[in-house]
């Protein structure tokens, strides 16, 4: 009977680990959308995607995919 306590306690424990790691997760993720640097999107292990607005009209959208700062526009 020991035995099958200690499983269980340790099954609730890694189960609790987990679960405090996931929220943990959550509450440092960026709220989207917002602005970053170039070198942030890419410290953050991003791509900067480049896409031209119009046609013509001579301008672009910098957003950074991937990554922490995935969805956010470059500045």
């Amino acid at each position: 009977m020991r035995k099958t306590s200690c499983t269980v306690i340790a099954a609730l424990a890694v189960w609790m680990l987990c679960a405090a790691g996931a929220d943990a997760a959550v509450l440092r993720a960026p709220g989207l959308p917002g602005e970053v640097t170039a070198a942030e999107c890419i410290q953050g292990g991003g791509l900067i995607i480049v896409s031209a607005d119009g046609e013509g009209t001579g301008s672009f959208t910098k957003l950074c995919r991937g990554g922490v700062h995935d969805g956010q526009t470059i500045t």
